[in-house]
């Protein structure tokens, strides 16, 4: 409930760019003579979603490494947790433990 809450104004106000730049404009690829005729809305909205996921690519790539050697230092981590509790419970040669006992 709450994100219609949060989606619906903006979902109005896409709407209503949309509704009014129906103006068609055509686009075209330098070089070529390929050229594609769309309302101006479209245009425009398919450049920002264009642009948004580019700079979301952007971002993200980065991140990748990071991501890679977290997960490579989590499972070192529990590699060697596994080993210090494997040692924690043998006893070390050399060196006696006492043996703890209740109340008699």
């Amino acid at each position: 409930m709450l994100r219609l809450l949060l989606a619906a104004p903006f979902v109005v106000l896409l709407v209503a760019f949309v509704l009014s730049n129906p103006t068609p404009v055509r686009l075209g690829l330098w070089p070529t003579d390929l050229s594609l005729e769309l309302p101006l809305s479209l245009a425009i909205l398919g450049f920002s979603a264009a642009s948004f996921f580019l700079g979301a690519l952007i971002t993200w790539l980065p991140s990748v490494g990071h991501r890679v050697r977290a997960k490579r230092a989590e499972k070192r981590l529990a590699v060697l947790e596994t080993h210090a509790k494997a040692a924690a419970g043998a006893p070390s040669p050399g060196i006696a433990r006492p043996q703890l006992t209740g109340p008699k």
